[in-house]
Protein backbone atom coordinates (compact mmCIF):
# COMPACT_ATOMS: atom_id res chain seq x y z
CA UNK A 1 0.00 0.00 0.00
CA UNK A 2 1.02 3.61 -0.52
CA UNK A 3 1.67 5.63 2.33
CA UNK A 4 1.59 9.58 2.38
CA UNK A 5 3.45 10.64 5.41
CA UNK A 6 1.82 14.17 6.54
CA UNK A 7 2.53 16.81 8.77
CA UNK A 8 -0.60 18.58 10.25
CA UNK A 9 0.43 20.73 12.75
CA UNK A 10 3.69 22.88 14.14
CA UNK A 11 3.86 22.95 17.72
CA UNK A 12 6.13 25.61 19.12
CA UNK A 13 6.77 25.01 23.01
CA UNK A 14 8.99 27.64 24.77
CA UNK A 15 12.46 25.51 25.24
CA UNK A 16 14.16 25.33 22.47
CA UNK A 17 16.77 22.34 21.11
CA UNK A 18 18.32 21.50 24.01
CA UNK A 19 15.25 20.89 25.87
CA UNK A 20 13.05 19.39 22.98
CA UNK A 21 15.48 18.25 20.31
CA UNK A 22 14.55 20.19 17.56
CA UNK A 23 13.89 24.00 16.63
CA UNK A 24 15.52 27.16 17.50
CA UNK A 25 17.39 28.20 20.59
CA UNK A 26 14.19 29.55 22.25
CA UNK A 27 11.68 27.36 21.13
CA UNK A 28 11.44 24.19 19.91
CA UNK A 29 9.35 22.67 17.23
CA UNK A 30 7.02 19.60 17.55
CA UNK A 31 5.53 18.13 14.43
CA UNK A 32 1.67 16.14 13.70
CA UNK A 33 2.88 13.56 11.89
CA UNK A 34 -0.23 11.52 10.52
CA UNK A 35 -0.72 9.36 7.42
CA UNK A 36 -2.77 8.82 4.65
CA UNK A 37 -2.87 5.31 3.26
CA UNK A 38 -4.31 4.22 -0.14
CA UNK A 39 -5.87 1.34 0.57
CA UNK A 40 -7.72 -1.44 -1.60
CA UNK A 41 -11.11 -0.02 -1.10
CA UNK A 42 -10.24 3.21 -0.35
CA UNK A 43 -8.25 5.73 1.79
CA UNK A 44 -7.04 5.28 5.43
CA UNK A 45 -5.95 8.25 7.78
CA UNK A 46 -3.92 7.38 10.86
CA UNK A 47 -4.23 10.77 13.31
CA UNK A 48 -5.58 13.44 12.06
CA UNK A 49 -3.64 16.22 14.48
CA UNK A 50 -5.93 19.58 14.70
CA UNK A 51 -9.36 20.28 12.66
CA UNK A 52 -11.14 22.94 10.72
CA UNK A 53 -12.79 23.60 13.77
CA UNK A 54 -10.08 24.03 16.12
CA UNK A 55 -8.05 26.17 14.09
CA UNK A 56 -11.27 28.51 13.79
CA UNK A 57 -11.71 28.56 17.11
CA UNK A 58 -8.64 27.96 19.19
CA UNK A 59 -10.00 29.17 22.72
CA UNK A 60 -11.81 25.70 22.69
CA UNK A 61 -8.50 23.88 23.00
CA UNK A 62 -7.86 25.53 27.15
CA UNK A 63 -6.01 28.63 27.56
CA UNK A 64 -3.34 25.89 29.57
CA UNK A 65 -2.99 24.20 25.90
CA UNK A 66 -2.29 27.05 23.71
CA UNK A 67 0.32 28.74 26.55
CA UNK A 68 2.01 25.22 26.93
CA UNK A 69 2.20 23.87 23.29
CA UNK A 70 2.00 26.74 21.54
CA UNK A 71 0.35 25.32 18.00
CA UNK A 72 0.23 27.28 14.80
CA UNK A 73 -3.06 26.77 13.72
CA UNK A 74 -2.74 27.27 9.66
CA UNK A 75 -6.38 25.76 8.05
CA UNK A 76 -3.95 24.47 5.26
CA UNK A 77 -2.09 22.36 7.74
CA UNK A 78 -5.35 20.83 8.61
CA UNK A 79 -5.54 16.65 7.38
CA UNK A 80 -8.47 18.29 5.27
CA UNK A 81 -6.59 20.25 2.90
CA UNK A 82 -3.67 18.29 2.65
CA UNK A 83 -6.13 15.37 1.06
CA UNK A 84 -7.23 17.81 -1.13
CA UNK A 85 -4.04 19.30 -2.20
CA UNK A 86 -2.69 15.43 -2.71
CA UNK A 87 -5.98 15.62 -5.48
CA UNK A 88 -8.29 13.06 -3.07
CA UNK A 89 -11.87 13.73 -2.61
CA UNK A 90 -12.01 13.98 1.60
CA UNK A 91 -15.55 11.76 0.94
CA UNK A 92 -12.44 9.02 0.25
CA UNK A 93 -11.60 8.50 3.54
CA UNK A 94 -12.99 5.67 4.44
CA UNK A 95 -11.36 5.05 7.58
CA UNK A 96 -9.76 7.09 10.49
CA UNK A 97 -7.79 5.08 12.84
CA UNK A 98 -6.43 7.09 15.89
CA UNK A 99 -3.07 5.82 18.24
CA UNK A 100 -5.85 7.74 20.80
CA UNK A 101 -7.81 10.27 21.32
CA UNK A 102 -5.91 13.10 23.41
CA UNK A 103 -7.22 16.91 21.54
CA UNK A 104 -3.96 17.28 19.27
CA UNK A 105 -4.20 13.50 17.72
CA UNK A 106 -8.40 13.62 17.04
CA UNK A 107 -9.11 17.44 16.18
CA UNK A 108 -9.47 16.24 12.83
CA UNK A 109 -12.07 13.70 12.76
CA UNK A 110 -15.12 15.70 12.35
CA UNK A 111 -13.63 16.97 9.12
CA UNK A 112 -14.54 13.62 7.53
CA UNK A 113 -18.22 13.07 8.89
CA UNK A 114 -18.79 9.70 7.10
CA UNK A 115 -15.50 8.19 7.83
CA UNK A 116 -15.12 4.89 10.42
CA UNK A 117 -13.26 6.01 13.37
CA UNK A 118 -11.39 3.02 14.69
CA UNK A 119 -9.38 2.90 18.21
CA UNK A 120 -8.67 0.77 20.86
CA UNK A 121 -12.23 0.00 23.30
CA UNK A 122 -10.21 1.12 26.38
CA UNK A 123 -9.02 4.57 24.65
CA UNK A 124 -12.62 4.94 24.12
CA UNK A 125 -14.03 4.26 27.62
CA UNK A 126 -11.44 6.84 28.81
CA UNK A 127 -12.12 10.02 27.11
CA UNK A 128 -16.22 9.34 27.57
CA UNK A 129 -15.68 9.00 30.93
CA UNK A 130 -12.33 11.59 31.77
CA UNK A 131 -12.20 10.38 35.29
CA UNK A 132 -9.26 12.25 36.01
CA UNK A 133 -8.09 15.77 35.89
CA UNK A 134 -5.25 15.16 33.50
CA UNK A 135 -7.83 12.89 30.94
CA UNK A 136 -10.44 16.09 31.19
CA UNK A 137 -7.28 18.13 29.76
CA UNK A 138 -6.50 15.69 27.11
CA UNK A 139 -9.78 14.82 26.07
CA UNK A 140 -11.92 17.05 24.44
CA UNK A 141 -15.46 16.06 23.67
CA UNK A 142 -16.21 19.03 21.03
CA UNK A 143 -14.31 17.41 18.68
CA UNK A 144 -16.90 14.11 18.26
CA UNK A 145 -20.18 16.02 19.35
CA UNK A 146 -20.71 15.20 15.64
CA UNK A 147 -21.47 11.67 16.44
CA UNK A 148 -18.41 9.68 14.97
CA UNK A 149 -19.20 6.49 13.42
CA UNK A 150 -17.10 4.65 16.17
CA UNK A 151 -15.27 0.83 15.48
CA UNK A 152 -14.27 0.16 19.03
CA UNK A 153 -11.43 -2.72 18.68
CA UNK A 154 -11.09 -4.85 21.94
CA UNK A 155 -7.52 -5.55 23.17
CA UNK A 156 -8.73 -8.45 25.30
CA UNK A 157 -9.39 -12.05 23.26
CA UNK A 158 -6.80 -10.53 20.62
CA UNK A 159 -3.78 -12.77 20.52
CA UNK A 160 -2.04 -12.26 16.95
CA UNK A 161 1.56 -12.22 17.29
CA UNK A 162 3.16 -8.97 15.23
CA UNK A 163 6.87 -9.33 15.70
CA UNK A 164 5.91 -10.32 19.52
CA UNK A 165 3.72 -7.67 20.42
CA UNK A 166 -0.19 -8.15 19.62
CA UNK A 167 -1.56 -6.78 16.37
CA UNK A 168 -5.23 -6.65 16.51
CA UNK A 169 -6.52 -6.30 12.69
CA UNK A 170 -8.26 -3.35 12.13
CA UNK A 171 -9.88 -4.08 8.93
CA UNK A 172 -9.51 -7.41 8.35
CA UNK A 173 -12.06 -8.39 5.54
CA UNK A 174 -10.62 -5.31 3.18
CA UNK A 175 -7.10 -4.42 4.19
CA UNK A 176 -5.16 -7.49 6.18
CA UNK A 177 -2.25 -5.84 6.76
CA UNK A 178 -3.48 -2.89 8.69
CA UNK A 179 -3.15 -3.20 12.71
CA UNK A 180 -3.28 -1.74 16.30
CA UNK A 181 -0.95 -2.27 18.55
CA UNK A 182 -1.59 -2.21 22.30
CA UNK A 183 1.04 0.59 23.27
CA UNK A 184 -0.72 1.60 26.47
CA UNK A 185 0.76 3.83 29.28
CA UNK A 186 0.89 7.52 27.67
CA UNK A 187 -2.86 6.72 27.59
CA UNK A 188 -5.08 4.27 28.84
CA UNK A 189 -5.92 2.96 25.19
CA UNK A 190 -2.82 4.23 23.54
CA UNK A 191 -1.78 1.81 20.35
CA UNK A 192 0.39 2.30 16.99
CA UNK A 193 -1.13 1.50 14.35
CA UNK A 194 1.29 -0.84 11.59
CA UNK A 195 0.73 -1.10 8.03
CA UNK A 196 2.66 -3.40 5.42
CA UNK A 197 3.93 -1.27 2.42
CA UNK A 198 5.85 -2.11 -0.26
CA UNK A 199 9.74 -1.15 1.47
CA UNK A 200 8.12 -3.36 4.45
CA UNK A 201 5.85 -2.90 7.84
CA UNK A 202 5.51 0.99 9.18
CA UNK A 203 4.63 1.11 12.31
CA UNK A 204 2.96 4.44 13.68
CA UNK A 205 3.90 4.56 17.52
CA UNK A 206 2.08 7.59 18.34
CA UNK A 207 2.85 8.96 21.60
CA UNK A 208 5.12 5.76 22.83
CA UNK A 209 7.98 8.16 22.62
CA UNK A 210 8.43 11.57 21.66
CA UNK A 211 12.04 11.86 19.95
CA UNK A 212 13.88 8.95 17.61
CA UNK A 213 16.40 9.28 20.31
CA UNK A 214 14.35 7.32 22.38
CA UNK A 215 14.50 4.37 20.72
CA UNK A 216 18.35 4.73 19.07
CA UNK A 217 20.29 1.60 19.09
CA UNK A 218 22.94 3.65 20.46
CA UNK A 219 23.06 5.49 23.68
CA UNK A 220 22.06 9.15 23.19
CA UNK A 221 21.36 11.80 24.84
CA UNK A 222 17.54 12.49 25.07
CA UNK A 223 16.20 15.66 24.97
CA UNK A 224 15.33 16.70 28.59
CA UNK A 225 12.08 18.51 28.15
CA UNK A 226 10.27 15.62 26.19
CA UNK A 227 11.30 13.07 28.57
CA UNK A 228 10.00 15.07 31.57
CA UNK A 229 6.62 15.90 29.67
CA UNK A 230 6.10 12.09 29.00
CA UNK A 231 6.36 11.61 33.04
CA UNK A 232 4.41 13.64 33.68
CA UNK A 233 1.54 13.37 31.04
CA UNK A 234 1.52 9.60 31.34
CA UNK A 235 -1.35 7.77 32.57
CA UNK A 236 0.42 4.87 33.85
CA UNK A 237 4.23 5.84 33.51
CA UNK A 238 5.04 2.56 34.24
CA UNK A 239 2.84 0.75 31.49
CA UNK A 240 4.22 3.76 29.49
CA UNK A 241 8.02 2.78 30.39
CA UNK A 242 7.34 -1.06 29.09
CA UNK A 243 6.31 -0.08 25.85
CA UNK A 244 8.65 2.07 25.35
CA UNK A 245 11.20 -1.09 26.06
CA UNK A 246 9.14 -3.21 23.47
CA UNK A 247 9.62 -0.66 21.04
CA UNK A 248 13.30 -0.18 21.64
CA UNK A 249 13.63 -4.27 21.41
CA UNK A 250 11.56 -4.20 18.37
CA UNK A 251 14.15 -1.80 17.26
CA UNK A 252 17.11 -3.23 18.07
CA UNK A 253 16.01 -6.54 16.72
CA UNK A 254 13.47 -5.76 13.43
CA UNK A 255 15.18 -2.21 12.24
CA UNK A 256 15.22 -3.78 8.73
CA UNK A 257 11.80 -5.01 8.25
CA UNK A 258 10.14 -2.12 10.51
CA UNK A 259 10.14 1.05 10.54
CA UNK A 260 9.32 3.12 13.70
CA UNK A 261 7.86 6.24 13.24
CA UNK A 262 6.19 9.04 16.13
CA UNK A 263 3.82 12.02 16.18
CA UNK A 264 5.91 14.77 17.36
CA UNK A 265 9.42 14.23 16.29
CA UNK A 266 9.83 16.44 12.97
CA UNK A 267 13.33 13.69 12.53
CA UNK A 268 10.72 11.25 11.26
CA UNK A 269 9.39 12.83 8.30
CA UNK A 270 12.71 13.66 6.88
Amino acid sequence: MRVHHLDCATMCPVGGRLLLGSGGPLVGRLSAHCLLIEGPTGLILVDTAFGTADVADPRRLGRQFLTVVRPRLDPARTALHQVRALGYDPKDVRDIVLTHLDLDHAGGISDFPHARIHVLDDELRAARARATRGERDRYLPAQWAHSPLWVEHPRLGATENWYGLQGIPILPGETPDLLLVPLPGHSRGHSGVAVRTSDGWLLHCGDAYFSHTDIAPRPRRRPPGLTAFQNLVAIDNGARRDSLERLRELRRTHADEVRLVCAHDPFDLT
